[in-house]
């Protein structure tokens, strides 16, 4: 590889020769990590014309690097870093500079989330990796993948991937999701009540945005996904926790006044509960009774293997009451940041106005991408694989906890991708995963997941989307060894 030029300047406020700054100016780029070994320098005559000095300065530079070992001479190849020049420093250098911002005062409104969740981005490194929403490349259909983004580059989708939809979306996926996606979940929507987001999580901040502000008040499941949790706050809502039970959010329970209640009813995140149809009725017609909103997010209803899925909360609606966030990250793979809103026109036009203002639009060529893969069946054809896959290991893992005395706090009855457990009292699951991962095993300690300050610390979560059904056992007998020494 080759460092351009445009990289190289010299510090006005170096002293010493030319020569001596510009061998200066290369040994630090080389102890700073930005040259690194077996990259080639600019040849001295472009780096002579670029920093405005005589070549001969440049060559004398260059060869006392040389003999410094710095650099070697490939003859008419050029200059490179030697593999023998000094390395970096293992830690991070912070560049010298005396900063007057008082950042306390400047940042007006503050944004840095306090999940108390950590995801290794080496997970696929450990052997018992039972971390909630990873992709298994064992089942993703890599190869129609790769022919459907190909597909989506050739000339005659040119102007989808490269066209500026402003706020609008490729018309080709909308179309799919109003007759094909939508449906399965006995959902009719017309094209302008349909908005493609970058994710579920991006669908959540645009209702929050659109829906909340200081005087609205607002229940959500308690446990909930953390980052909700999170978008809630920062919109400056009134926000109140509801304890969910084993049937998920118990509308009974939500507060006096409440303007808008954000639920998880297919599976609820992170328990698994399945909201039962007599229940999400119930909550339809306390809406209606006491005029708020719900949003539904229903991720996860594709993977409904022990029992069919229930109707989605939008498909009992008949008062334009609900909100629907649906989600192909989940059921694909989370780098894929793709899902979609759904609710009443004058909504869906806010939120249209609100994502074009802030990043325009979803990329086109993802989006064109997501279509063909969809159209042309290797959607479904994986749901059915992953599915099967993830009953098997759902039925292993069930087994292996009954036998090792593991207590399972929520059981979807539909199916899913994670288990929720209890420990024993005392045992504080968070240090329990720090101890695992010596094992090469990773949990998701339950902490987080809850609103108190001061939240239950017994419980955690193991989900099988990406761990083969061949290492479940040897996994949990390790957390169950590990449990019964923490007691």
């Amino acid at each position: 590889m080759s460092i351009s030029v445009e990289t190289f300047f010299l510090d006005p406020d170096t002293s010493g020769t030319l020569q001596a700054r510009i061998q200066q100016m290369v040994a630090q780029g080389i102890l700073a990590g930005r040259i690194r070994a077996g990259e080639r320098l600019p040849s001295s005559r472009r780096m002579a014309q670029h920093l405005g000095v005589s070549r001969i300065t440049v060559t004398l530079a260059y060869t006392e690097l040389v003999a410094d070992d710095y650099l070697i001479s490939r003859g008419r190849s050029g200059y490179f870093v030697s593999e023998n020049a000094p390395e970096p420093p293992a830690f991070a250098v912070e560049p010298q500079r005396n900063d007057t911002v008082d950042w306390s005062r400047a940042i007006g409104q503050r944004f840095t989330p306090s999940l108390g969740m950590e995801k290794p981005t080496d997970w696929a490194n450990y052997k018992y990796s039972f971390i909630y929403g990873q992709a298994d490349e064992t089942l993703f259909d890599s190869a129609n993948w790769r022919l459907c983004a190909l597909k989506a580059l050739g000339k005659r989708d040119f102007s989808s991937m490269t066209a500026d939809y402003f706020d609008g979306d490729d018309p080709k996926l909308v179309e799919f999701i109003g007759r094909q996606t939508l449906p399965r979940r006995g959902i009719l929507a017309n094209p302008n009540e349909i908005l493609i987001t970058m994710g579920a999580q991006n669908a959540l901040w645009l209702t929050a945005q659109v829906l909340l502000n200081s005087r609205r008040l607002v229940a959500v499941e308690d446990p909930c996904y953390p980052a909700l949790r999170n978008i809630l706050e920062q919109s400056r809502c009134q926000l109140q926790s509801v304890p969910i039970d084993a049937e998920g959010l118990p509308p009974d329970a939500l507060p006096m006044g409440t303007d808008v209640v954000f639920t998880t009813p297919s599976h609820h995140c992170p328990t698994a509960a399945t909201m039962p149809l007599t229940r999400r009725k119930a909550l339809l017609e306390k809406a209606e009774r006491d005029n708020f909103l719900v949003i539904e997010d229903d991720y996860e209803f594709e993977m409904s293997f022990h029992n069919p899925p229930s109707p989605s909360l939008k498909s009992l609606d008949r008062n334009g009451r609900v909100i629907y966030v649906g989600s192909f990250s989940k059921s694909l793979f989370p780098g894929l940041r793709l899902g979609y809103l759904v609710g009443p026109a004058p909504f869906i036009k806010e939120a249209r106005a609100l994502r074009a203002s802030v990043l325009r639009h979803p990329p086109g060529h993802i989006q064109r991408t997501v279509s063909y893969f969809l159209s042309l069946g290797h959607y479904d054809a994986l749901m059915r694989r992953t599915s099967r896959a993830y009953q098997e290991r759902r039925n292993v893992m069930d087994a292996v906890l009954r036998a090792e005395g593991l207590v399972a706090a929520g059981h979807g009855t539909s199916g899913g991708s994670s288990i929720w457990l209890r420990a024993p009292d005392g045992v504080d699951t968070t240090l329990l995963a720090i101890e695992l991962r010596k094992s090469g095993v990773l949990i998701e300690p339950g902490a987080p997941f809850f609103a108190s300050p001061t939240p239950p610390t017994e419980f955690f979560r193991l989900a099988y989307s990406s761990i083969p059904a061949s290492r479940i056992p040897e996994g949990i007998a390790l957390i169950a060894k590990a449990i019964r020494t923490a007691r």
